[in-house]
């Protein structure tokens, strides 16, 4: 394992930097893709950097933009990937990258100057094969901002440290990541079955071969979260039902608090049905409502007052959508044996 200087930027002419490939998935990213793409090659960092976006079939100029700054900068590659779908698009861009160290890194994240400098002294300070940070989510709208304080709070999303932030250490799984590639061709890269939660299933794996996972709360990435209701909805009604598919595949994944959400729903659901006939069973929604607002009280307190009247809804909407999700998952996503 190599020494590191003894200050982040100490040595930095001197001492080798290990090249770099970042992988980008895009799909409908024509908004935010070429701003991501820039604050990758803007990096301070002082190895060599090229960036593999794998292009899926979207429904605005995302092709056109991807194409054009490939056009203008040579450390910029282009890849199609006709399924449009993630772990498919993951997976082909790192094949059509060089590097020892891969970061994978989504169309619409926008890294921190030293993200990919911290990442590189992360992982050979550690020994890990797998180094990540924080989804630092940051929203526009109303609503977005809403999002993103649900997203950035224990009653949201639970104690996960990519989320709410905590001390640097192993974790289960990081949010993006940056990978030695020797980890990535030990566990075959992601598992292309699971349209959802690849990332968790495939660090999963990572940890189940020796391997390590390291959370850096140093590397904060911006994420722009979903912009509406049924956006949000559909995006954790997923996250829900893959959930579930990951724990049919890995037994013993499963703790209290990815249970917590379908319980709640399970609960509800039997007070709302039992309420004609027993209305005390009405107390059941009830106390969640009257939970959600007090939550949303007290972790909206700096928002915008646009923002806090949305929070209750956005809590709801994430709750309820991963429960149900998880819940309604069918047994026919079951992931083949290998």
């Amino acid at each position: 394992m190599k020494q590191l200087p003894d200050s982040p930027h100490a040595h930095a002419e001197t001492r080798a930097w290990p090249p770099i490939s970042v992988v980008m998935p895009v799909l409908n990213e024509e908004r935010h893709l070429r701003e991501a793409v820039d604050m990758i090659l803007a990096q301070r960092y002082p190895g060599e950097i090229e960036v593999v976006l794998a292009v899926g079939p979207s429904h605005d100029r995302t092709q056109q933009v991807a194409d054009a700054i490939a056009a203008a900068d040579r450390r910029v590659t282009v890849v199609p990937n006709p399924t449009g779908r993630t772990p498919n698009a993951l997976n082909a861009a790192i094949g059509a990258s060089r590097n020892a160290v891969v970061a994978r890194v989504d169309g619409h994240a926008l890294l921190p100057d030293d993200y990919l400098r911290v990442a590189v002294e992360t992982l050979e300070q550690t020994g890990a094969d797998n180094v990540g940070g924080i989804m630092a989510a940051e929203g526009v709208t109303a609503f977005e901002q809403a999002v993103a304080c649900a997203m950035t709070s224990k009653i949201g999303v639970g104690a996960a440290a990519f989320h709410v932030g905590g001390t640097a250490g192993p974790a289960d799984t990081v949010y993006l990541g940056v990978f030695r590639r020797t980890a990535l061709d030990r566990v075959g890269g992601y598992d292309e079955h699971f349209q959802r939660a690849q990332d968790w299933e495939m660090n999963h794996r990572i940890r189940q071969t020796g391997g390590l996972v390291w959370f850096q709360p140093r590397m904060r990435v911006t994420y722009r979260p979903r912009p509406d209701v049924k956006a949000l909805a559909k995006q954790y009604f997923h996250y829900g039902r893959w959930r579930r598919v990951v724990a049919r595949t890995h037994e013993g994944t499963i703790n209290l608090r990815y249970l917590a959400p379908p319980a709640a729903v399970l609960a509800m659901l039997a007070g709302l049905v039992a309420a004609p006939f027993l209305p005390i069973t009405l107390i059941v929604p009830g106390g969640y409502a009257v939970a959600i607002i007090g939550g949303s009280v007290l972790t909206g307190a700096g928002l915008p007052l646009a923002a806090k009247l949305r929070l209750p809804l956005v809590y709801a909407a994430m709750h309820v959508s991963w429960g149900w999700g998880f819940l309604t998952s069918p047994r026919k996503l079951a992931r083949p044996p290998r």
